[in-house]
Parts: structure tokens; C-alpha cells; sequence
């Protein structure tokens, strides 16, 4: 089968790094990884199916991994080489459809009893994710053992498995992943009636975090800052009220909540700041915006930032982590996807064998007009190289 291999290659990793930094959103981007013809990857025993990806995502923390700029921190949870790909709509045997839910926790490693996290259905917070009869994974995506959703099949344990219903698009399902992030964020955070909310970043996590606010909770405003037209306009459209230039977000925020100003601290600010960015700029500035006594929340995945922590100290911020969900997020993720329409941000999709094409496209994806960029493995289709739902 064909796939798309990430191996441990230092020169390669350097270089990616290299690239980035110099040139960021540039570069070759693909780092150790190539094109290559594999062996479908076998069943780890009872309860596994395999699943042949129909449509695979490219998300922020794939682009992170190809091209060097990931935590050195995920190296003990990970295991080389691997496909990537963990934002997967793909069939089963029988011809029906799953998305996957990537997290390999302790029900798909074979441990018995389940840690405290998976007993209490928290799997994303899974304590064996290095254990079992798997190598490490934190996810599908970044296992030796189960391959992943940039390749033509991989295999998933049945406890990772939701069934798409029949009249969902793939582009829709595809989107299905990245909600239950931002449904996790929104349900795992006090949220209360009237709030208002800072919405940082407006790619597919900002977007998905705006979309599952206004069906989930009941802020009084909800503040975006996108970087670009398209996403100011999608913005808008999935809920927010006030939608600005990053530039232009502590601005609004003062003027909003009345606040004053003390250099970049506000005297006040939002009830709740959600990161869908998750570099140094991205959280020094919700540090700044969020009222004393008030929560960031940090969706995008970061990396090591050298930030001053001063005012979550003197104002008493809770500074909360976002990732994954817990295996009932999903349900709720497909509502939100199918209300909302989110298989409109599946913007553009690619062949495997197009894979630097589409690493591109994603890693430009804002200024480009796009959202989500997919690779597309359905059999008897020509990918287009550009679509907008």
C-alpha cells in the first residue's frame, strides 16, 4: 500500500527545523518524510479492525512534526517510524464508514484493569499511553504499530470507532476530530452565562471552538481575533460578535469590558481567553486580556515559550490545558459538525502522492483563503487540487 513515512532522520529533522525557522510557513516542509510503498500493518489481536482512510486532515500539530517545531517532550510517547495522520474518516471491511478517535488508551493496549483516567472515560488523559502490547503512541499517527490516516489502510481498536451516519459527507465527518477538541475545550471550561469570551486564532480549531461556544454554552460576547479575510467571514458566520485583526484584539477587549489600561495589562478583561494558537505571542496576549481571577485556556499545541508569567500570578489566573477529549465528546461533536455545517472548511483536497503540494497548502492555508486541507484516498476519485465547499 502506498503511505506517507515519517522516520527518526536527524539531518532531515535539522534541515525541516532549519527551514522553518528562517522561512516560517516555508520551506520544504516534509522533513524525514516520504512517500513509500508499506506493508499493510497487522491486526494487534482481538477486538482491532482495519480501517481504510476516505478522507485524512492535515492539522497544526502534523505541520509542527514535519517540520521540526514540536516539543521534544512528545519523544518518549512516540515511535518511529510512523504514518501520520490522526483527523481520519475511512471504512471498514464491510463498507461502512468511522471516524477515528485517535487517542490510544488503555482499552486499545490491552491493559486490564484501565488506569483511573480511562476508567473515568477521560482517555485523553490515558496514563499507559507508552504501555500494553503497543509501542508508544500518544495517538494514531504517531505509533509504529497502527499506522495512520496518511497511508491507504491502518488498524483501530473497536473502543476508537464512531459510525458515520449515512447522510453525512466525508468532509463533514472529517471535521468530526477537531470539534471534539474544541467540544472538550467548551465542556472542560466554566463558561457562564453572559461571559465573554476571547477567542484566539480563527484556522480549524478557532473556527470549531466558535461553532461549539454558541451551541454549547451561553457567553454574552464572543471575540475573535483571525488573521484574514476568510476567516474573519467564517468568524462571523459560526458566532462571533465581535471579530478583529489579531493586532486589534486588546483593543476591543479594553473598549468591550470597559477596562483601563496599564501598559498591555487591562485593569479587567475577558471572562475566559481560549488559545487555538498556542505560541509565545499568542498566550503572552491572552495573559494580558484575561480578568483577574479569570481562565486561558490553551487549545493549540504548544511548544517551549518563554513567557512572562508575572500577571497569572498577581491576577490570579487559572491557566488550563485543552487536549483530546473523552470518548463521550464525540456524539456531541457530530451534532455540532451537522449544525453548524463544517464540512464547508474542508477547502481543498490532495492525492498521497501530492503530499509536499499539500503540506504547502495547509501550512498557508489562512492567507490562501483555505481551512482544512485533506488528503483524499478514496478509490475511483481525482482529487482536486483546490475546492471550497
Amino acid at each position: 500500500m502506498k503511505g506517507l513515512l515519517f522516520e527518526r532522520s536527524l539531518p532531515r529533522f535539522a534541515a525541516a527545523r532549519v527551514a522553518s525557522t528562517v522561512a516560517p510557513g516555508g520551506g520544504s516542509r516534509v522533513g524525514p518524510l516520504r512517500l513509500a510503498q508499506l506493508e499493510e500493518p497487522p491486526l494487534p489481536g482481538p477486538g482491532w479492525q482495519r480501517v481504510r482512510p476516505r478522507l485524512a486532515g492535515i492539522c497544526g500539530s502534523d505541520l509542527a512534526t514535519v517540520d521540526g517545531r514540536s516539543s521534544r517532550y512528545f519523544e518518549p510517547i512516540v515511535s518511529f517510524p510512523f504514518v501520520p495522520g490522526h483527523e481520519v474518516v475511512g471504512e471498514l471491511d464491510d463498507g461502512s464508514r468511522v471516524v477515528l478517535e485517535p487517542v490510544l488508551a488503555c482499552a486499545a493496549r490491552g491493559i486490564d484493569p484501565p488506569c483511573a483516567s480511562c476508567a473515568a472515560s477521560t482517555n485523553g488523559n490515558c496514563e499507559r499511553i507508552a504501555f500494553g502490547h503497543l509501542e508508544p503512541g500518544l495517538q494514531t499517527g504517531y505509533c509504529a504499530d497502527t499506522g495512520g490516516g496518511w497511508s491507504e489502510a491502518l488498524v483501530a481498536h473497536e473502543s476508537q470507532l464512531h459510525a458515520v451516519p449515512a447522510d453525512m459527507a466525508d468532509e463533514d465527518a472529517v471535521m468530526v476530530e477537531p470539534m471534539a477538541c474544541a467540544v472538550h475545550a467548551v465542556q472542560s471550561t466554566e463558561v457562564g452565562e453572559g461571559a465573554t469570551v476571547v477567542v484566539l486564532g480563527a484556522g480549524t480549531l478557532g473556527l470549531c471552538t466558535i461553532a461549539a461556544l454558541r451551541r454549547l454554552a451561553l457567553p454574552g460576547v464572543v471575540i475573535a481575533g483571525a488573521k484574514h479575510p476568510d476567516q474573519r467571514r467564517l468568524a462571523t458566520d459560526l458566532g462571533a460578535d465581535i471579530v478583529v485583526e489579531p493586532d486589534q484584539v486588546h483593543r476591543a477587549v479594553r473598549r468591550h469590558t470597559a477596562s483601563l489600561a496599564a501598559g498591555r495589562q487591562l485593569t479587567g478583561g475577558a471572562d475566559v481567553v481560549v488559545d487555538c494558537v498556542g505560541n509565545q505571542t499568542s498566550l503572552a496576549e491572552a495573559l494580558s486580556i484575561v480578568r483577574p481571577r479569570g481562565t486561558v485556556v490553551l487549545v493549540g499545541m504548544p511548544g517551549p515559550v518563554l513567557v512572562d508569567l508575572a500577571p497569572l500570578w498577581q491576577r490570579e489566573v487559572r491557566l488550563a490545558g485543552s487536549y483530546a477529549y473523552r470518548h463521550q465528546t464525540f456524539p456531541t461533536a457530530f451534532e455540532v459538525v451537522h449544525a453548524a455545517a463544517l464540512g464547508r472548511l474542508v477547502s481543498a483536497l490532495y492525492p498521497l502522492d501530492r503530499y509536499r503540494e499539500a503540506i504547502d497548502h495547509a501550512a498557508h492555508a489562512g492567507r490562501r483563503g483555505a481551512v482544512k486541507i485533506a488528503f483524499d484516498l478514496r478509490k475511483g476519485t481525482s482529487a482536486a487540487p483546490w475546492r471550497m465547499g
